[in-house]
């Protein structure tokens, strides 16, 4: 699950054509084409009220996108994908979508929802007046100011930017498109909205996917143990492979050794520019490289990169530091506002503070992941949690649940709660897959079969155990 440092892959919408369209009521629905994806797609719109308490009320646009089967003879239930975050659009993400879930498109439409408060569904996203460069900027920055500049920029009526609300539109989607049942497919926060879908809407759901799961009853925010663990996995894995080894014996006295300098001050650097080439002023703070660090740990291929910043780093080189950083340059990726307003009301009342002292008690990140939190909650808005919204889920649904043993957020015993209270359940651990375990070729062919047979115990996992072992880069010419 991503705080508000992280950004996952998000591809943007192009345009919308008006080859054809069709309108019934509250809904329009057109082809059209995305960004990164040839083929003719199916765009919507749907109306649904701001306040579902006030149907005759505001109303807001809920945008959302159909991705044809391949073969939809067989008119087989689609299946429906929830975004993480909280804060991630799922139309942005349609191109790579697209391409990892070929194996189930070949029989089954997939539909993309943007929930509300992101994408094109009343987008509740933070504009940085400033502009300031990701290069300069760093987390201890971050200040009362801009929380209320945030604020500033949103419209609506923030109560109702929930997660409950949120699956009332989803449910109003697949009305609106004519499906009696649909499958859905959960991912980081994901998960939390699909296990409010089930609490919500048991009837409307065939089949549920839960990868790496963020249970309803555990808050958001508390990632500091769960990113130790992941970044000692990381330091074991690369000292049980001999060339990591040999590269950097001594990895982690160099990430102790960079912590120690950058809690003295943060360094300023002049670098040239990752993309541009100029020379570019780079700030680099202690939070600022935790965070980075931090960040790379939920993907297999960019974990493979962390022994060699850590040792650069330790070498006074910070280029390849920078040059991590610039993946995110210009990409919003979540919708902050959205975030804050999720986090700082469904999650932060149930931290107390002997979970937030326990939780910083760890030798990576200690508290940095609560800190932009602690400084947002208390100045945002805040909308009342009916206490039964934390109880656990326990529908009776064919639910497949994935968990990455590497995972720095969403570790397995995450996907252990969620099991010991789901009766049609199985859950499967992937040794060497980190955040979202199921979007590689092994693991979608895995809920390819989940969704044919609906009998999560009885799949075929054998291919989990060819999955390569955790390898890592060696040398600033690529060498692994």
């Amino acid at each position: 699950m991503k705080n508000i440092y992280e950004v996952l892959l998000v591809i943007a919408i192009a345009f919308i054509s008006n080859i054809a369209s069709a309108s019934e009521g509250n809904l329009s629905i057109e082809d059209c084409h995305l960004e990164g994806i040839k083929q003719q797609v199916r765009c919507g719109k749907l109306l649904v009220p701001e306040n579902y308490n006030k149907e005759q009320g505001k109303k807001i646009t809920i945008n959302f996108t159909v991705i044809p089967a391949i073969d939809n003879s067989e008119n087989k239930e689609p299946f429906m994908f929830l975004a993480g975050g909280p804060g991630q659009a799922a139309v942005e993400l349609s191109s790579g979508l697209r391409r990892a879930f070929t194996e189930v498109r070949k029989t089954r439409a997939l539909i993309l929802v943007d929930q509300r408060g992101t994408g094109h569904s009343h987008p509740l996203q933070c504009e940085d007046n400033q502009v300031q460069s990701i290069y300069q900027i760093i987390p201890e920055d971050f200040d009362a100011n801009e929380v209320k500049d945030c604020l500033a920029n949103l419209s609506g009526d923030l109560s109702q930017y929930n997660s409950e609300n949120a699956i009332r539109d989803f449910d109003a989607v697949r009305i609106a498109l004519g499906h009696e049942k649909i499958n859905i497919y959960g991912g980081s926060y994901g998960t939390r909205a699909a296990l409010v879908y089930m609490r919500m809407f048991p009837e409307s759901l065939r089949s549920v996917v839960l990868d790496s799961v963020g249970p309803i009853e555990v808050p958001i925010g508390l990632f500091g143990l769960s990113s130790a663990r992941s970044f000692e996995l990381l330091l074991e894995n690369c000292k049980n492979n001999e060339s990591c080894n040999q590269a950097y014996p001594e990895l982690s006295s160099e990430f102790e050794r960079v912590i120690q300098t950058l809690e003295q001050a943060p360094i300023t650097l002049n670098i040239p520019h990752p993309r541009l080439g100029d020379k570019t002023s780079f700030v680099v703070s202690k939070s600022k490289f935790i965070s980075t660090i931090f960040m790379q740990l939920y993907s297999m291929q960019t974990r493979a990169l962390v022994p060699l910043v850590i040792h650069q780093a330790s070498l006074g080189n910070f280029a390849p530091l920078a040059g991590l950083i610039s993946q995110t340059d210009g990409d919003q990726g979540i919708y902050l506002g959205l975030n804050l307003n999720i986090v700082c009301n469904e999650d932060m009342p149930k931290i107390s503070q002997a979970m937030s002292v326990a939780d910083a008690n760890n030798n990576f990140g200690g508290s940095l992941t609560m800190e932009s939190l602690k400084t947002a909650c208390p100045l945002w808005p805040t909308y009342a949690v009916e206490q039964s919204f934390y109880q656990p889920v326990t529908a009776n649904i064919p639910t497949l649940i994935l968990s990455g043993n590497l995972d720095p957020v969403t570790p397995p015993s995450n996907g252990e709660k969620s099991a010991a209270t789901l009766p049609n359940s199985h859950h499967i651990v992937v040794e060497n897959a980190a955040h979202i375990a199921g979007m590689s070729q092994c693991g979608v062919g895995i809920i390819n079969e989940f969704l044919t047979s609906l009998k999560p115990k009885e799949l075929d996992e054998k291919c989990l155990e060819e999955l390569p072992v955790e390898t890592f880069m060696t040398s600033l010419n690529g060498s692994i």
